[in-house]
């Protein structure tokens, strides 16, 4: 019994990883011996500011905000400029970029592979990398900004998949 158990738990692990690796290209795969966190739905918007670029003014990107809720709908993270995610318990992980591949939406922010510096304790504790897939919306005005300093906000949702 406790074998088939086990078994059973190791194919439900195996399938679950599977899947989840099936969601997105090759090259944001994070490397090998990378273990799974979790998988959480983001909400919110893509921060764009007006600035002086040379002669001209254009949006530029300044910042995420999106709340990141688990597959029952849970409050698990905020993420903002860093960029940062932040969990209910304190703990942080930050993201430097390592691999974007355009997202097969138009108008969608790309997908991205990032590698992850995280807080010593609570849930994002060692968490090593984070991708973000299945983008919806996000994308930044385009053309000349009216003032210096206005902001446009673009509605986004994304899928964000934590490694450790």
């Amino acid at each position: 019994m406790f074998t088939r158990l086990l078994f059973t738990f190791a194919a439900l692990a195996v399938f679950s990883v599977s899947a989840v690796a099936q969601d997105f290209p090759a090259e944001l795969a994070p490397p090998h011996g990378a273990t799974l966190l979790g998988r959480y739905a983001a909400r919110g918007v893509q921060i764009y500011v007006c600035r002086v670029k040379g002669t001209t003014r254009e949006w530029d990107f300044k910042a995420p905000e999106a709340e990141l809720t688990d597959a029952q709908g849970r409050p698990f993270a905020k993420h903002y400029g860093g960029p940062t995610w932040e969990a209910g318990d304190g703990s942080k992980a930050v993201g430097k970029a390592l691999v974007t591949e355009p997202a097969p939406k138009p108008g969608a922010i790309p997908w991205l592979l990032l590698s992850a510096d995280s807080s010593a304790s609570g849930i994002l504790a060692g968490v090593r990398f984070v991708q973000r897939i299945n983008t919806s919306g996000g994308a930044g005005p385009t053309g000349t900004c009216p003032t210096v300093g206005s902001e446009q906000r673009a509605d986004y949702t994304a899928d964000y998949i934590f490694y450790k």
